[in-house]
């Protein structure tokens, strides 16, 4: 693997994973709107055999993701996106707090412009640039598919992005899947108590360049397929 982009990447998973692939030797394209804190993310990882460059964009922007993408596919030592991993979230309220009832159009709005339709502007402005035997990932989790009391629009959002994943499964040659990771002490879930995101990125090396492609491809897999591949 050369290259992979990986949004959200300033923070929590998407700064692990960044950090993960370049150990690896990959270098990675990590984008996050705020370039301030993208920066300071990059500056702080030891890319070891690999490289990371920071992009600023904002994954409801699709021209943001355009350029993202083409800058991508000329930052590595051969021409391509190997991997993407489409980490950019958001969640608008108290993780836990936020019945739907209750959520504000615009939170509403955004939250699925952000998890959903920035997902789908990922995937979508990637395709031109990616190798044969690329993978796109996007993390998940339980909500998406059991409903649990006080998600809300997010919960909705992690829904949707795993159809819009399913589907450009179903419809391109690329392997595409889902990384359930079960609860993630990051900012976005409130720094709930859960595994820590150092701790969780090696599952998204693993789905990305170790487990077999139809092991991923519109599926999801998480914590334990890693643990019993990787012993």
């Amino acid at each position: 693997m050369h290259t992979a982009v990986v949004t959200g990447g300033s923070r929590g998973i998407g700064r692990a994973v960044a950090a993960t692939f370049a150990e690896h030797g990959v270098h990675v394209v990590a984008c996050a709107r705020d370039d301030e804190a993208l920066r300071r993310a990059v500056d702080d990882i030891d890319p070891s055999g690999g490289s990371v460059t920071a992009v600023r964009a904002d994954v409801r922007d699709e021209f943001d993701v355009e350029r993202l993408a083409e800058t991508a596919a000329r930052a590595g030592d051969a021409p391509g996106i190997d991997c993407v991993v489409a980490n950019a979230g958001i969640y608008h309220g108290t993780p836990g707090g936020t019945a739907i009832e209750g959520v504000p159009y615009s939170a509403f709005d955004d939250t699925l412009r952000t998890n959903v339709r920035g997902v789908f502007a990922t995937v979508r402005e990637s395709i031109p640039h990616l190798t044969a035997g690329a993978r796109v990932l996007v993390p998940s989790g339980r909500i998406a598919r059991e409903a649990v009391d006080g998600y809300g629009a997010y919960a909705a959002s992690k829904a949707a992005a795993e159809a819009v994943i399913r589907q450009f499964a179903a419809e391109t040659a690329w392997s595409m899947g889902i990384v359930d990771l079960g609860q993630v002490e990051t900012e976005l879930t409130g720094n709930a108590a859960g595994r820590a995101p150092d701790d969780v990125a090696p599952v998204f090396w693993w789905a990305a360049a170790e487990a077999d492609p139809e092991t991923v491809d519109g599926e999801v897999v998480g914590w334990r397929d890693w643990k019993r591949a990787t012993g």
